[in-house]
């Protein structure tokens, strides 16, 4: 969907339109992509840690 659409006025004159629209509106909210809730992966700076991670990989080959 292109972006100036989002931009675009609207004019409702008939309440039975305007409850239509916000029906709309509600169901693209409802469909929405959910949120994820798995924890965000970081990243890590302690060099021992870092080292400590290698070497149990380099364990296991």
């Amino acid at each position: 969907m292109a972006t100036s659409s989002i931009y675009a006025n609207i004019k409702i004159t008939e309440p039975e339109k305007a409850e239509a629209f916000v029906d709309a509106l509600e169901a693209s909210i409802a469909d929405s992509m959910p949120v994820s809730n798995t924890p965000k992966k970081t990243a890590l700076s302690n060099p021992d840690k870092i080292r400590e991670i290698l070497a149990k990989r380099e364990y296991k080959k």
